[in-house]
C-alpha cells in the first residue's frame, strides 16, 4: 500500500521570507528617495550659521550731498526777458543782475500812480493855504472884536465914574453895561468858532495826509515792482537750475533757478523704515571720503514714508569733505546705540518676505530644512539680533523665501 508523504515546505517558506525582505527593501528605498517637502537645488541657496558675537547698532545708509542751504528764485512779475547777465553754474554776488524782462503795464501803472500822487500834494498844499488865509483871517476879527471889547470896558469904567457924580442916568449906565456884555460874548463865540473850525480843518488835513501816504505807499510798491523788472541776486552763491533765454515769455512765480551755498553741504539718505522710532534728531554718525572719516549728526527726520523708506538729514559736526558736489554719493554710519554681545544671524533677503517671524532651519545632514517661528530684535545693515527660535550653531537659509509659498519645509537637492 501506498505511504502518505508530508508535504515539505521550507522551500516556500523561504521564497516568502525572500519576497518580504524585498518588498521591505523597496518601500525603504522608495521612502528615502520619495520627496518630504519643496524640491530646492542647493545651488540657489545662502545659508549662514546661527553666531554669539557683538551686535554693532548701527545703520549704513547711501546719502547724497545737498546744499546747506539754497535760496529758490522765482519770477515775482510776468513779462519779456529782455536781457540776461548770468549763466547757470556761475557764482554770483548778492545784488549782482541776474535778468531783466519788460512789462510796459507796470510802466503804465506807475505813471498813473505818480501823476495821482502829485495830484494829491497839490490838494494838500492848497488846502494849507486856504487854512492859512482863513487862520489869519479868524485871528484877525478876534483881534478886532478883543480890542471893540477893551474900548467898550473902558467907555463902561468911564460911565460909572460919571454916573457916581450923578452926571449920567441909570439908565445910560445900564445901556453902557449891556454893550460891554454883548462885545464879551461876541469875543467868547468867536473864539468858540475858531476853535472849532481849526479842529475840523486840522481833521481835514489829517485824512488828505493819511490819503497821501496811502498814495505814497502805492507809489513805492508799484516801483518797487517796476524795479523788480530787474531781477538781482538776493544773496551769494552758486546760481543752479538757471535757464533763461532772452525774448522768452515768464509768468508770475514761474521757478527760474536758485542759488546755492558753494561751501557748506547736508547730506540727505533714505533710511528703511523699520528705523523711524530709532532714529532721532540728535543721532551720531560718519561718512568716509578719500579714506578719512568725518562726523555727522541726524539734523532733521522727515516721517513721511514712502515706498517703505523715509528721509533723513544728516550735518556734519566738525569739519566736512573739501571736494563735495551736489548729488554726490556717500557712506554714511549712523549710530542707534552701544554695541553688546548678541545671537546674530547675517541680515539677508529673507528679512523681506518673512519680516524676521520665522524662517527656514536645515537639519543636519543638510537634506531638509523646516519652518520654524523665531523672535528677532534689533537689525543694522549686515546683522539681525536673536531673541528666540534659534540656538548658537544652526544653520539658517537667509536667501528670499518668496518662491517657496507655504510650503513648511524644504528637500534640499544636490
Amino acid at each position: 500500500m501506498d505511504t502518505i508523504v508530508p508535504r515539505r515546505r521550507g522551500k516556500q517558506i523561504a521564497a516568502a521570507c525572500v519576497t518580504v525582505a524585498v518588498i521591505a527593501a523597496a518601500t525603504s528605498a522608495l521612502w528615502y528617495w520619495m520627496p518630504r517637502g519643496l524640491q530646492v537645488p542647493a545651488g540657489d541657496l545662502r545659508i549662514a550659521t546661527v553666531e554669539q558675537g557683538i551686535f554693532r547698532d548701527d545703520i549704513v545708509v547711501r546719502a547724497s550731498a545737498a546744499p546747506l542751504r539754497s535760496v529758490m528764485l522765482d519770477s515775482v512779475e510776468s513779462g519779456r526777458v529782455e536781457e540776461v547777465h548770468a549763466r547757470d553754474g556761475d557764482r554770483v554776488q548778492q545784488g549782482q543782475l541776474l535778468f531783466r524782462i519788460s512789462n510796459p503795464q507796470r510802466n503804465l501803472e506807475l505813471l498813473a500812480r505818480q501823476a495821482e500822487h502829485a495830484q494829491q500834494i497839490s490838494n494838500l498844499s492848497n488846502l494849507r493855504v486856504a487854512q492859512e488865509a482863513s487862520r489869519s483871517d479868524r485871528e484877525r476879527r478876534i483881534d478886532d472884536l478883543a480890542f471893540q471889547l477893551e474900548q467898550t470896558r473902558k467907555q463902561h469904567e468911564r460911565n460909572a465914574r460919571l454916573a457916581a457924580q450923578g452926571y449920567l442916568s441909570a439908565a445910560a449906565l445900564e445901556e453902557s453895561q449891556d454893550r460891554l456884555a454883548r462885545q464879551q460874548r461876541a469875543l467868547a463865540q468867536a473864539r468858540d468858532s475858531d476853535g472849532t473850525e481849526t479842529r475840523v480843518r486840522e481833521h481835514a488835513l489829517a485824512q488828505l495826509q493819511t490819503a497821501l501816504d496811502g498814495l505814497k505807499s502805492g507809489l513805492k510798491l508799484v516801483s518797487a515792482t517796476v524795479d523788480a523788472l530787474a531781477v538781482r541776486a538776493p544773496t551769494a552763491g552758486r546760481l543752479t537750475d538757471f535757464h533763461l533765454q532772452v525774448g522768452e515769455s515768464i509768468a508770475t512765480g514761474k521757478h527760474v533757478g536758485r542759488i546755492d551755498d558753494p561751501d557748506h553741504f547736508k547730506l540727505t539718505a533714505e533710511v528703511d523704515e523699520f528705523y523711524l522710532k530709532r532714529v532721532a534728531v540728535g543721532r551720531h554718525g560718519a561718512v568716509l571720503q578719500d579714506g578719512r572719516s568725518y562726523a555727522v549728526d541726524v539734523a532733521t527726520v522727515y516721517p513721511q514714508i514712502t515706498a517703505g523708506r523715509f528721509t533723513v538729514e544728516l550735518v556734519f559736526s566738525a569739519a566736512a569733505p573739501e571736494q563735495l558736489s551736489p548729488g554726490q554719493s556717500l557712506d554714511a554710519r549712523i549710530a542707534l546705540g552701544e554695541p553688546a554681545p548678541a545671537l546674530l544671524l547675517p541680515n539677508g533677503a529673507f528679512m523681506n518676505d518673512s519680516g524676521g517671524a520665522w524662517v527656514f532651519v536645515l537639519s543636519p545632514d543638510g537634506a531638509l530644512a523646516e519652518r520654524r517661528d523665531i523672535r528677532t530684535g534689533r537689525r543694522n545693515n549686515s546683522q539681525i539680533e536673536v531673541l528666540g527660535g534659534l540656538a548658537r550653531g544652526e544653520r539658517v537659509i537667509v536667501s528670499g523665501y518668496a518662491s517657496y509659498g507655504k510650503a513648511p519645509r524644504l528637500q534640499i537637492s544636490k
